[in-house]
């Protein structure tokens, strides 16, 4: 007689059951143009707090890289609108006022920082020589060869470029007028490295092959010669300085000489 062997059924135990869908949350079409009225209405707040109202305005300005300049001449030059909207400000036009008004500034950066502040940056241009005029004033060169300011007293440490022509001088003037005489010696002052510009108080130009240097100290000429090789009579006389004289030639650089 066959057996019938039975199977324990577990608790449980049975057809898998699918689990039911999670419910998905859906928006009526009045919900959604609720929604979208709130992002707008959100959206236009940030708008006009950021670009229109006074939460965000102009309230302090920093200037910051004057040294011949004041401050208050970059603030009458930048005409920056106190309490108008920060966003709003063009900083491209304010560095642009700047520049125009103030010619001593080579160029200017204008930013803005949350929530209230304006920062302008000046780099003012830096003299290499000041030219003695016919009328005693001074006029401020940079590397550029542009004019920038003129001064009744030369600035400390910047060397002044004066005319004094013999008479070989007058003689070229048809050929080396004064205003290529006057570029010639700014060119010999650009040349000079910075500890010895500091120590140049004259470029005195007789012609143009006859440049003369005034060091200040212990009485020294340079006698520079012609602007021609400029940047290698820098560097001759660079190395000559380290010898005490009264006067040195780097009129020919490759054959320098001292002159006591």
């Amino acid at each position: 007689m066959a057996e019938t062997v039975g199977v324990e059924e577990r608790p449980g135990a049975g057809p898998e059951r699918a689990r039911p869908p999670r419910p998905r949350l859906r928006l009526s079409r009045r919900g959604i143009v609720v929604l979208c009225g709130l992002v707008a209405v959100l959206l236009g707040t940030g708008v006009w707090l950021v670009w229109f109202s006074s939460v965000f305005d102009v309230r302090t300005v920093t200037v910051v890289g004057v040294r011949a300049l004041t401050r208050d001449q970059v603030l009458q030059a930048a005409q920056v609108p106190l309490g108008g909207p920060l966003e709003q400000l063009d900083t491209g036009a304010v560095a642009a006022r700047i520049e125009k008004a103030l010619p001593r500034v080579d160029h200017a950066e204008v930013s803005t920082s949350w929530p209230h502040a304006v920062r302008i940056t000046v780099a003012e241009r830096v003299p290499v020589a000041a030219v003695r005029g016919a009328d005693g004033r001074y006029a401020l060169e940079d590397t550029t060869g542009d004019r920038f300011a003129t001064l009744s007293a030369p600035p400390v440490g910047v060397p002044v470029v004066q005319l004094a022509l013999s008479d070989a001088g007058r003689g070229e003037l048809a050929q080396f007028p004064e205003t290529v005489l006057v570029a010639g010696a700014v060119e010999v002052a650009k040349a000079l490295p910075p500890a010895v510009a500091k120590r140049t108080s004259l470029v005195v130009v007789h012609s143009y092959d006859d440049i003369e240097l005034t060091l200040t100290g212990p009485s020294s000429t340079v006698y520079w010669g012609s602007p021609e090789q400029s940047a290698r009579k820098a560097v001759v006389l660079g190395a000559l300085l380290k010898q005490d004289a009264h006067g040195y030639d780097v009129s020919a650089p490759t054959d320098p000489a001292l002159r006591s």
